[in-house]
């Protein structure tokens, strides 16, 4: 069995030691990093976890424009406030009914996040996920060329790999028997789903669907499936049978049974296609072919989060807070932001025209080439206040290279001046575990940084500040409730150590961690929720988030404002709350003689 893919490529050294307030972890010991080097690449990942994306995912396509009705807005913010279950039920139940599987996904996936859904309501979601996966994965000219060249043989060894990933290495004891029944219940859909039909049971006839179903009934009423043998032996038997009553081809069958799978284990691990695989790793590397625009489902289409600077997007004219409404000609209302981002794809160089509404004048088309964007994490680095030394930098996301970005954005901001510093959290959603380990060693000089804790003794491990030079300016934290993963790490650990004043709001709750698993046979991944993480002072972050020193309760953020850019444009400290009050706090701060790094020892960094 290869090691987990969580540990690999990771440059923070991790030690097996129990972390204080773990109770669990006497006598327990972790592995030497050395001896879990993989022999394919691993990459130790926590994962985006909020619905902004950089136009990346490979998925199919729904052209009608229907948008979401107001009431399932209102009733999904009322679900978060622990009111309005039961309007939410109502507008879930007529979506449903008109076939909006990722509207239904749309108001429910943050409830269902935080574990607030009931068990009725928590059925349709998993339902509508099922529709939504389903499209997303055969709408993928990629995938389906893949698919059609899949052997019985190779699927049966995905499906194979990927239950062994699972119950060796997934953050709870696997339930085999619901496993199978949530492919079982994906196949039932996917017999009745126009795009699948049209690719893989062209020949389909109602007799050969009631067979089939007949048959299932039979096979699952008559075995019990508690073991990782017995799950395998359903899929294969479910593959002969779908190909015997609707000539669906075992492959197919045995592989969306894989895929299904993987969705229903929790919120954050899926199967990935080799599309999906490829935009992940293009997120870690901080690179891509596209727009370079980060988006966010609107009831109209997408909304423009934030253009990334000197992108195509941006020399196109393209701005935060536009509202994209077709692509290439096709509207997208109603579409599943995923969705919509398969029109936005396309070659390097290649050209795409975007339907652009800002403000209330009619749309107009602007047309953008694809080009390699490469993807700042570190951003709007400048000193606020002159006078007082009061620096300011944005970290978007937690990449690979965002340690050494950071670091060279503070020296040059050292040399001007700067004496204090607040660092902006808000809305970003996460990225590598190295990353926020990396930075947080920035500004600690000892200690740890963060615990892992899995069922596998292979995921438990404690991560240290060990670095040879630490800055050690007056530090402000800035977050709020879309700061998830590394973000919370980070924070985490600068609040448990005492080092800085962390200002804004509870932020997300994401404590969990996610390999990325390249699988031997179909170019396919998966991403599998293999641990969860708790601060140094032993709490935990799952559901719970980082709680600030300071909280500041802001009016809702402009369109297009994310953490602190309005539109692309740079917002001051006086029109933003939470950043004003965190500048006042780091003015207020003991000011030390000089910021930059203190050498530990004779090792220069």
């Amino acid at each position: 069995m290869d090691a987990p893919a969580v540990h690999v490529d990771q440059p923070a050294k991790p030690s097996p030691r129990p972390f204080p307030g773990d109770p669990c972890m006497a006598g327990r010991s972790g592995c030497d990093l050395k001896a879990i080097t993989a022999r394919r690449r691993f990459l130790g990942l926590v994962l985006w976890t909020m619905p902004t994306l950089s136009c990346l995912l490979a998925i199919a396509v729904r052209a009608e424009e229907r948008p979401l009705p107001a009431a399932a807005n209102l009733a999904a913010s009322g679900l978060q406030a622990g009111q309005g279950r039961e309007d939410l039920a109502i507008t879930a139940s007529a979506l449903e009914r008109e076939g909006r599987w990722s509207d239904v996904v749309n108001i429910c996936e943050t409830a269902a996040r935080k574990g607030s859904l009931d068990p009725v309501l928590q059925q349709r979601y998993d339902l509508a996920k099922i529709h939504c996966d389903i499209a997303k994965r055969h709408g993928e000219t990629a995938f389906r060329s893949q698919l059609a060249r899949l052997s019985e043989a190779d699927a049966r060894r995905v499906y194979a790999e990927v239950m062994s990933r699972i119950a060796s290495h997934h953050v709870e004891s696997p339930d085999f028997s619901r496993l199978v029944s949530r492919g079982l219940r994906a196949m039932d859909v996917a017999i009745d789903d126009p795009l699948f039909v049209s690719l893989h049971a062209r020949q389909a006839t109602p007799e050969g669907r009631a067979a089939y179903r007949e048959q299932i009934a039979r096979l699952i009423g008559g075995r019990a499936i508690a073991s990782q043998v017995d799950a395998e032996s359903a899929a294969a038997w479910a593959g002969h049978i779908a190909e015997a009553t609707i000539g669906i081809p075992a492959a197919v069958t045995v592989l969306e049974m894989t895929a299904a799978a993987m969705g229903g284990l929790d919120e954050y691990s899926a199967f990935l296609t080799t599309g999906q695989l490829d935009d992940l790793y293009s997120q870690i590397e901080g690179n891509f072919v596209g727009l370079g625009v980060e988006l966010k489902a609107a009831s109209d289409g997408l909304l423009v989060v934030h253009v990334i600077p000197g992108s195509p997007a941006e020399r196109s004219g393209l701005r935060g807070g536009d509202h994209l409404v077709g692509v290439g000609g096709r509207p997208i209302g109603g579409m599943h932001v995923d969705e919509a981002a398969q029109l936005l794809q396309g070659p390097a160089g290649s050209l795409v025209t975007l339907a652009v509404l800002r403000g209330q004048g009619p749309a107009r088309a602007v047309t953008v080439r694809r080009e390699h964007v490469e993807v700042p994490s570190v951003e709007d680095v400048r000193i606020l206040d002159t006078s007082a030394g009061v620096a300011h930098v944005k970290i978007s996301s937690f990449q690979k290279t965002t340690a050494a970005d950071l670091e060279a954005a503070l020296r040059r901001l050292d040399a001007a001046g700067m004496r204090s510093l607040v660092i902006d959290l808000r809305g970003n959603p996460g990225g590598l575990l190295s990353a926020a380990v990396d930075v947080a060693d920035l500004f600690l000089e000892r200690g740890l940084v963060v615990a892992t804790r899995g069922r596998s003794p292979e995921e438990d491990f404690n991560y240290t500040a060990s670095r040879s030079g630490t800055w050690r300016m007056p530090l402000v934290v800035v977050i709020d409730g879309d700061s998830a993963s590394s973000s919370e790490i980070f924070a985490g650990a600068i609040r448990d150590h005492a080092r800085g004043t962390i200002v804004g709001s509870r932020s997300d709750g994401k404590g969990s961690i996610q390999g990325i698993v390249p699988l031997e046979v179909a170019g396919v991944g998966m991403r599998l929720t293999t641990a969860k993480f708790f601060s140094p002072n032993g709490h935990p972050y799952s559901g719970v988030g980082v709680e600030p020193h300071l909280v500041v309760r802001s009016a809702a953020r402009p369109v297009g404002d994310v953490g602190g850019q309005s539109g692309g444009q740079t917002v001051s400290p006086a029109e933003d709350l939470s950043l004003g009050t965190a500048v006042e706090v780091a003015r207020r701060a003991l000011v030390r003689p000089a910021s930059r790094p203190q050498q530990r020892g004779s090792v220069a960094r």
